[in-house]
């Protein structure tokens, strides 16, 4: 493996300094939207509602404060949330599977998620979850999506990195097929907008319901992947030279997988199919801090979150009174990022060659 460039107090720096920018992005990125309201405006909302000043009571209801209060406050902390798994995720799956190109939506899950939206949408299953049901399919076939590539990766012996792969390409193929033969045969175009739109990406869906429910779940789901910086270390090194140093990976991985397919469902079910991220972010990272999980997890969450904030932000504000589907700008970022990244270095963990 390639050795971290940073060391010691410069990387405590950094994660401050990090830690630092994602609190005033938060702050700053609450004053953006289409809505006119001014700054001042937005944190007397803000005031009043953490610590209840009288002096700011009449901002505790009214248009300006559902605006601030209910709407953008709630999204900017869902885009920490999701922007942080799906980084984290894709860490992890890169490790997983040692390949650098792997992130949350090679494997099947993203595709698994399509296939539930579409499910619920169009053939009404999960209706019983009432507005949610589109939502809660998709988490449920992002799951059931990585559960299948797991269980096809384990068909005829034990599963490993190149299988894994293999199995998320199918498990992705089939998945994507069902839910275009579902929309192709529909005939309500309502319904099939809605699922484009979804397919998409947006974090307008962002409320005080889901978002105590999604950043506690990323925040503790990253932080347990930390404590296995170890493992995810030797699965660079590969099965055999683990099994050398006393550890069996096997069990592992499937447990790296189960938990990322958690996290990743999690976010499909709140945000729609968000790409990109977990790709990324972590080549970025590793490219600066190498390939050590102990630095590069912490580093690629913050860095996730920060980035997917300012994307959100973009979304809101490029065209005025309206807002691009997140997934679409994350994209157009992505891919030139990702050439520019083929071109200067090779796919090889750390940017060797």
């Amino acid at each position: 493996m390639k050795k971290t460039v940073v060391k010691g107090p410069v990387f405590g720096m950094i994660i401050t300094a990090l830690l630092v920018g994602l609190v005033l992005s938060v702050l700053a990125s609450i004053t953006f939207g289409n809505a006119d309201i001014s700054i001042k405006e937005v944190y007397q909302v803000i005031l009043y509602e953490i610590f209840h000043i009288d002096g700011f009571s009449s901002y505790a209801e009214g248009a300006v404060h559902d605006v601030v209060w209910l709407i953008r406050f709630p999204r900017v902390l869902m885009a920490v949330g999701i922007g942080m798994g799906l980084s984290v995720c894709g860490v992890v799956m890169q490790a997983v599977v040692k390949n650098p190109l792997a992130d949350p939506y090679v494997l099947g899950v993203s595709s698994g998620g399509y296939l539930g939206a579409a499910a619920s949408v169009l053939l009404g299953i999960g209706s019983a979850f009432g507005d949610n049901a589109m939502g809660v399919m998709a988490f449920i076939g992002s799951v059931a999506a990585s559960f299948a590539v797991l269980f096809i990766s384990g068909a005829g012996g034990r599963s490993s990195a190149g299988k894994l792969i293999l199995a998320g390409m199918a498990i992705s193929s089939v998945c994507s097929a069902f839910a275009n033969f579902l929309i192709y045969i529909s005939q309500n175009r309502e319904a099939t907008a809605q699922i484009s739109y979804w397919s998409m990406g947006s974090l307008a869906a962002a409320d005080w319901e889901n978002v105590p429910v999604i950043l506690p779940i990323m925040f503790i789901a990253s932080l347990i992947f930390w404590t296995q910086s170890r493992n995810l270390n030797l699965m660079l090194l590969g099965d055999e030279t683990a099994v050398t140093m006393g550890t069996d990976l096997h069990r592992a991985r499937i447990a790296y997988m189960m938990l990322s397919s958690f996290m990743v469902g999690f976010a499909v079910c709140a945000a729609g199919m968000i790409g990109f991220v977990g790709l990324i972010i972590p080549h970025v990272v590793r490219m600066i801090f190498g390939t050590d999980h102990r630095r590069l997890l912490p580093v690629s969450a913050l860095a996730g979150a920060v980035f997917l904030l300012w994307a959100d932000v973009a979304c809101r504000v490029i065209l005025p009174h309206s807002e691009i589907p997140i997934g679409i700008l994350i994209s157009l970022i992505g891919v030139p990022c990702f050439i520019y990244l083929m071109a200067r270095k090779s796919y090889g963990f750390g940017g060797k060659e």
